[in-house]
């Protein structure tokens, strides 16, 4: 999954996606979530990506996550209706920098939408029923130190970072970004089968 800038900036354009590309001051931050095209349950196996563009350069940092819930939570939903699976689109707005189980993180401020997947399996279903608005679906680590191997419970719908040395870098920008650019943060989610058109 070792897409260029140019790749997700034209795909994220097909599409009809918001770009952040002022860069008259550092990390007017564009984040990517890129889905696996055939994902396992329970892996790191997607990938979050930052790309802002400063003084005409394009920049980014890379990082191994989830978007998608832990196999425990696939099994065990805390909502009668199933565990949410935040749906591929683009959200304005979506995060504000908050706690997490008491760290810093992004948590949600505006709506996504969400499929619930409510069949108590350990796959994931991406064909549920849709829900639109405020769910937690937040950006945040697993582990306090180290590397997961596995999601298991550090996800229900939220969206992931395996590493924690990952995540303290992605917070340190977003932090930098705040002071410029404002409080909020637009998610885009996107999926590997995306970039099949893709042309150089």
């Amino acid at each position: 999954m070792d897409f260029s800038i140019h790749e997700i900036l034209y795909t994220m354009n097909k599409k009809g996606y918001r770009i952040f590309d002022r860069d008259d001051q550092p990390y007017n931050l564009n984040l990517i979530g890129i889905r696996a095209a055939t994902p396992v349950p329970n892996k790191f196996d997607d990938r979050f990506f930052t790309i802002w563009r400063h003084n005409g350069i394009w920049h980014d940092k890379r990082f191994p996550i989830t978007t998608d819930p832990g196999t425990y939570w696939l099994k065990n939903p805390m909502m009668l209706n199933g565990t949410a699976i935040l749906k591929e689109g683009q959200y304005p707005g979506m995060w504000a920098l908050g706690k997490h189980s008491g760290y810093d993180a992004l948590v949600q401020v505006g709506s996504c939408t969400v499929i619930r997947d409510a069949n108590r399996d350990n796959r994931l279903d991406y064909d549920g029923h849709e829900e639109t608005g405020l769910f937690g679906i937040n950006c945040h680590r697993a582990t306090q130190y180290g590397t997961s191997q596995q999601v298991d419970k550090w996800s229900a719908g939220c969206q992931v970072f395996a590493d924690s040395s990952d995540f303290a870098v992605f917070m340190a920008m977003a932090k930098e970004a705040t002071k410029v650019w404002g409080d909020r943060f637009s998610y885009t989610l996107l999926n590997e089968r995306d970039f099949g058109e893709v042309q150089g």
